[in-house]
């Protein structure tokens, strides 16, 4: 291949389009580039290289179909492969700790409200209403 030929294998820096095959053989397209895991943000259309559909496609070329197991698809089929043109965001990392601070704090407070309303003592239950500095956060 040569410079000027967009690659036909899948890899880091690619823009891959796939069709994702279930059991009956109905096909869901999917169009993502695959970054390294520090920049992944799936919601912007970058797939990190550690999810099971970058490890199952990389280093695959297009045209290749290979076995996929999530939910009801069992397969993957490599539609197309080019260059990426996403540059993928500096603030991805951050947006993701965000994302996992919020779910551990929303977790936290579930535990919390949980024990609570199944705790009952001598001196009376506990009353979750008055939680309010979980919803601050």
């Amino acid at each position: 291949m040569n410079e000027h030929e967009p690659p036909s294998q899948v890899g880091i820096g690619t823009h891959i389009k796939v069709e994702l095959i279930d059991q009956q053989g109905n096909r869901e397209p999917m169009t993502f580039d695959l970054v390294r895991e520090n920049r992944a943000d799936i919601e912007q259309g970058l797939l990190g290289e550690n999810t099971p559909l970058a490890k199952a496609i990389r280093g695959k070329f297009v045209g290749h179909t290979v076995p996929y197991k999530m939910g009801d698809i069992c397969r993957v089929q490599i539609v197309s492969v080019r260059p990426s043109e996403i540059v993928a965001l500096a603030d991805a990392e951050a947006r993701r700790q965000q994302v996992l601070k919020q779910a551990l704090s929303d977790a936290e407070r579930t535990n919390a409200d949980m024990f609570a309303s199944s705790f009952s003592g001598k001196w009376g239950d506990y009353n979750t209403d008055d939680m309010a500095e979980w919803d601050e956060s």
